[in-house]
Formats: structure tokens, sequence, C-alpha cells
């Protein structure tokens, strides 16, 4: 065997092993709750939040959970969170009436910080630049995306008026809360009539609108997730009513001039994914009812590493802690 097989012989042996050796441990299951909300602070410390008015933290990376129905809010449907500390979170509610909740002990006690029981309003997911400056998306109401936004970590919120127009049908998944990312920038993965991303900087709201090849046209089809790497940003969706469909699943938009073209993946996930999170380096984690996928190469190629269903993955703020929630109460840990 010459040297340069051998060489890409051991590339992808061990290629291979790597992406063998990621496995989902399952944690937590057979709460009556479906999780789509989870904020992981650190390595010890993360917070869940689902149906029923349900919220649970965690101070031993997942190991024990200390699970709660908030007083006065059981029938509310908390689609997402964000934490601070193993004190500190902030929880939105999507259905109506729509609520923002916040709590500074732990979750021993809730004080409501948004309320609106306009039915139009339907919140969607939520994302912080710190631990100040956040925004809340909603569907879209008189052809434009709600957008609240907060710079007090969440005890005041205002209604943004120069937020994104909204094609007709179009909107954003209440699936994972992470159909927006907030960085510099405010990025946005749409679906329903049209997948899109969308997107500008936080210090001057000139929107940018970018279409994607994501099979749309229908409620449950479209761009469900997007992640932000090094040099690209991976979207993933599908189809939830047909979660088994492996057909425009993800896509890859280039952010490097250097780097190849926008793109669908060589080898896609294996079904409906809700849910990507960028991990590190060129890896990439994507979930959803049909299982979960695994990339190593940037989003190029994916492996399917578990059947289980997962709504929500996400990647511990401060660590290296990956954990998974889904229906029933289903929490996995990431193990490598």
């Amino acid at each position: 065997m010459s040297k340069f097989y051998f060489l890409l012989f051991c590339l992808f042996f061990f290629s291979g092993t790597i992406i063998r050796a990621q496995t989902i441990v399952n944690l937590q299951q057979g709460k009556s709750t479906s999780i789509r909300g989870l904020s992981i602070v650190n390595d010890n410390t993360a917070w869940i939040s689902g149906s029923n008015g349900t919220v649970a933290i965690t101070k031993d990376g997942g190991k024990t959970w200390a699970w709660q129905q908030v007083k006065n809010f059981e029938k509310s449907d908390f689609r997402d969170i964000e934490a601070f500390s193993d004190k500190e979170a902030v929880i939105i509610s999507s259905g109506s009436p729509a609520y923002i909740l916040k709590t500074i002990d732990g979750g021993k006690s809730w004080e409501k910080k948004f309320e609106q029981k306009d039915t139009t309003y339907f919140l969607d997911a939520m994302d912080f630049k710190n631990a100040k400056h956040g925004y809340v998306l909603g569907d879209p109401i008189n052809g434009k995306f709600l957008l609240l936004e907060t710079k007090d970590g969440g005890n005041t919120w205002a209604q943004l008026g120069d937020a994104p127009d909204a094609i007709k049908n179009e909107a954003a998944f209440a699936a994972s809360g992470t159909c927006i990312r907030v960085d510099r920038s405010i990025t946005i993965a749409t679906g329903g009539a049209k997948s899109r991303i969308i997107s500008a900087p936080i210090s001057q709201l000139k929107w940018t609108y970018e279409e994607i090849p994501l099979t749309d046209g229908i409620v449950s089809r479209g761009a469900f997730s997007i992640a932000i790497g090094k040099t690209e940003k991976v979207v993933v969706g599908g189809n939830y009513a047909r979660d088994k469909l492996k057909d425009s699943v993800a896509f890859i938009i280039s952010t490097n001039k250097a780097s190849v073209k926008n793109a669908f993946p060589t080898k896609g996930p294996a079904g409906y994914q809700s849910c990507i999170e960028y991990i590190d380096g060129n890896t990439y984690l994507a979930t959803g009812t049909s299982g979960t996928n695994l990339t190593t190469d940037g989003g190029r190629t994916w492996n399917c590493i578990d059947l289980s269903s997962y709504n929500v993955c996400r990647r511990a703020k401060n660590g290296k802690l990956v954990l998974l929630a889904g229906d029933k109460g289903n929490i996995g840990l990431l193990k490598f």
C-alpha cells in the first residue's frame, strides 16, 4: 500500500471511529411534558422548559433534575428558556395569552415581565447577545415578524417597529428555540410559505432576505433551526408531518469566500430535524423526532447516531456539556 493510500485509509478509519464514538445516553424520561426549551449555563447547570407549565433545573450535569409546574401557569407551553446562572432564567409561553416570566431565585418564584392576551401574538423563540441584551421572536402580525427586545436581562420588553417583513403564510417554528440566533447580528430561519434566512446587524437593523432551497409551501415544511459556525451557517428542517423524509432537510450557507459555495449536503441527516447546534471546529449536532445526526465537516456529510425522538439540543455556554430534550420528559446526554 502506498503512503498516500495508507494515509487516506487512516483518515477514513479514524474519522469513522470518531463518528461512532458519539453516543446519546438517556438521562430522564416519563414526564408528562413536551420539552422544547433548553439552556445550558455550564457543565453543571442547565434548565429546560416545556408544556403543562413545566420547568426543571439540574446542577450536576443532568444526573438529577428538580421539576416544577410554575404556579398559576400550569396550562402554559414554555417553548423556550434562557438561563444565566442556577438562580436566574427567563421563559416564554407561546400560546394565548403570551407570557414572558423571570426567576432570580432558582425557580422558587417567577415574576411576569410581559403579557399579551391578543390571540395574534404567538412567541416562537428567544436568544440573548449577553446577560442583558436579548430578543424574543414571534409569528408575523400585519406583515411583520414580531420582535421584542430587552436591554435589562428580561425585566422589561419593548416591541420593535423596524422588525423584518414577512411573506404571507411565512412563519418561524416554535420547535426548539433556535430559529433565532443573536450575536453581533440577529439571524432568523423561516418556513411555511417560504424558507428564508433573514438577518441584520444589531447596531443597524437593516434587514437582508435570502431565500434557501429547502422545500416549503406548506405549514409543516421549511427551515426550523440555524447554527452559526466559523465558516458557514447550517440550516436544518424538513417536514415535521412526515419526519422520515430525508430530502430537503439541511442546507449550508458559506460565510467564508474561500470556502465552498452554498450547497446541500452530499449525505444529509436521516429525516426531519427541529434543531441544530454548533459544537466545535467543523462539528454540528442536529436532532428531531426522526433521530439525532452529527457532522464533523461543516454539514457536508451527516451520520445518524441515535434514533430516539428529541426536539432540541444545546451546548453549554461555558463548558462542553451537550444535552438533548424532547417529548415525555425525554432528556439525553451527548457522550464523546
